[in-house]
């Protein structure tokens, strides 16, 4: 008897397509690293800005076209690995950080292997049924395509034409980014954030977004360098106001002053006496 070859069943294109986007944004990665070591840092960090506009748009697309996949789930850590750990590191240490040899590649590799940390942790805690409501609004630890584009920053203001720091600075600002992506830190998600226009305010959206995009065409580095001082000093507010969200939750939770009251004795209860003062015979066997 012939065994029955097996037969799997057909797989929707929706369910393809943001694999593929996935899949290009790890190109794009792959590209960067290759430009780097040819010396093409613009083209390189570009490559690396293009993931990152990827990696945002993969994941709405798939829960547009309900094309979610756990196999597209683990794609997509693979490719933030080596977008936003491999890469930037990699850059940073053709563009400055080989100029302390052995120092340089640890601050790098150090950056590489934070960003890996941080997206397993966020993989290990997604499903978290411990976690109190509010804290959907944020990330723990700074995510790893925000960390990539902030830890380039001394690139974009070399673009720029400011001098280069010393290679010591660069190397402390690498791992202090490395420091925020495996951090405890509360940084704010933007998730929940209403993503209707109304009517009256879609001409203009449609003009804003084509204006910022002009202007990251335009002045690239000039957008990039704000954008990742904005967002460094934008740290501390996500931390206070997950703080004073947890004071609020903590305070709703407790129990009023002077605690729940206890229930009265009754007011003849008899008294119980003491074995050592009752006077009747033991009980026979």
């Amino acid at each position: 008897m012939e065994m029955r070859r097996r037969r799997f069943r057909p797989i929707p294109v929706r369910m393809l397509v943001p694999n593929v986007i996935t899949l290009l944004a790890i190109c794009a990665g792959l590209t960067a690293i290759r430009l780097s070591t040819e010396g093409h840092m613009e083209l390189a960090v570009a490559a690396i800005v293009f993931a990152a506009v990827l990696d945002g748009i993969d994941g709405r697309v798939a829960r547009m076209i309900k094309g979610q996949s756990k196999f597209g789930a683990e794609l997509d850590s693979l490719a933030d690995f080596v977008n936003f750990g491999v890469a930037p590191g990699l850059i940073l240490y053709f563009w400055q950080l080989h100029e302390l040899g052995n120092g340089g590649w640890i601050a790098a590799m150090v950056f590489a292997i934070s960003g890996g940390l941080r997206l397993a942790r966020f993989n290990a805690t997604m499903d978290d049924p411990n976690k109190p409501p509010f804290a959907v609004n944020y990330f723990t630890g700074v995510p790893a395509p925000a960390g990539a584009i902030i830890a380039l920053l001394p690139v974009y203001l070399g673009f720029l034409g400011v001098p280069k720091p010393p290679a010591t600075l660069t190397a402390l600002y690498t791992l202090l980014i490395a420091f925020l992506m495996v951090s405890r830190l509360p940084v704010f998600s933007g998730k929940t954030i209403r993503m209707r226009v109304p009517p009256e305010m879609v001409l203009p959206v449609f003009v804003s977004v084509i204006f910022f995009i002009a202007l990251l065409v335009g002045y690239p580095w000039h957008i990039l360098s704000a954008g990742s001082v904005l967002y460094l000093l934008s740290l501390p507010a996500g931390w206070k106001s997950y703080r004073d969200q947890a004071q609020a939750a903590a305070a709703s939770a407790a129990p009023p002053p002077g605690g729940a009251p206890s229930a009265p004795a009754p007011p003849f209860a008899p008294a119980i006496p003491d074995a050592s003062e009752d006077d009747r015979p033991e009980r026979l066997h």
